[in-house]
């Protein structure tokens, strides 16, 4: 037993099954209290959504927040984001411009404001339109010259981001900015905008047994050793991944 860094998302993957959430709870308390293990939330909720979230549910205090898809970091719940952070997103991004050319398309339907963000455009994107929309998305933001990342899960929310911004890459940033080595990381998660966490390096993942369509075709297109299915669902999976890997 020993220190480590836990990163996970919320929906369908911590949250989804209150007695394993709370059994998980008690084993990550004592494993925090013992060895100093730090607990990240990553999700593609806003700061007011996941505050929302903290009053259905019996949520551990984390040690730090990543919203909006990575495109945002919050310590100690402080109402700023890291501004290091912010700043590297801000390299070649033009919020204004990916809007506009988002608006060319009618299958697009902009999410509340409050999912909204400086560094973050998101939409609701049927799976029935998605195979058509999004190539010429793509090449319409190319042609603009824009650099931009997309992310499509659950088969119907379309996020743009700036190149540099995702979940992976939001861990990596805490990761070294903890200390922590990338065999010392655990990360878990059910769809198709978790799969950067996967992907980053030698990084530990766990994906819950009730993950997405989405996510367990990438798994098995891409098997790896560090990367673990559960069959359990939602926080007993969790649990399960953090016993196979010998973490707890």
């Amino acid at each position: 037993m020993a220190q480590f860094l836990f990163i996970t998302d919320l929906d369908n993957t911590l949250v989804g099954d209150d007695h394993a959430l709370e059994t998980l709870n008690q084993r990550l308390i004592r494993h925090r209290e013992t060895h100093g293990t730090k607990i990240v939330y990553s999700t593609g909720r806003s700061l007011t959504s996941y505050q929302n979230l903290c009053t259905e549910k019996q949520l551990l205090p984390p040690d730090a927040l990543i919203t909006g898809v990575g495109t945002a970091i919050y310590h100690d719940l402080d109402n700023e984001p890291d501004s290091t952070w912010s700043e590297l997103l801000m390299e070649n991004w033009d919020r204004d411009r990916a809007a506009v050319i988002a608006a060319q398309f009618a299958e697009l339907t902009p999410q509340p404001e409050s999912e909204q963000g400086r560094f973050k455009a998101s939409y609701y994107l049927s799976e029935a339109d998605a195979e058509q929309v999004l190539p010429q998305l793509k090449a319409n933001l190319h042609n603009e010259g824009l650099q931009f990342s997309l992310i499509y899960s659950g088969g119907k929310d379309l996020d743009i981001l700036p190149h540099n911004a995702n979940k992976g890459l939001a861990m990596t940033f805490l990761r070294e900015q903890w200390q922590f080595g990338a065999t010392q990381t655990v990360a878990c998660g059910d769809s198709g905008n978790d799969r950067a966490l996967f992907d980053m390096g030698d990084e530990h993942g766990i994906i819950v047994g009730n993950a997405m369509p989405e996510l367990l075709e990438w798994h098995y297109d891409n098997p790896s050793p560090r990367r673990y299915l559960a069959k359990a669902t939602y926080a007993a999976g969790i649990l399960e991944g953090l016993t196979h890997f010998k973490f707890i």
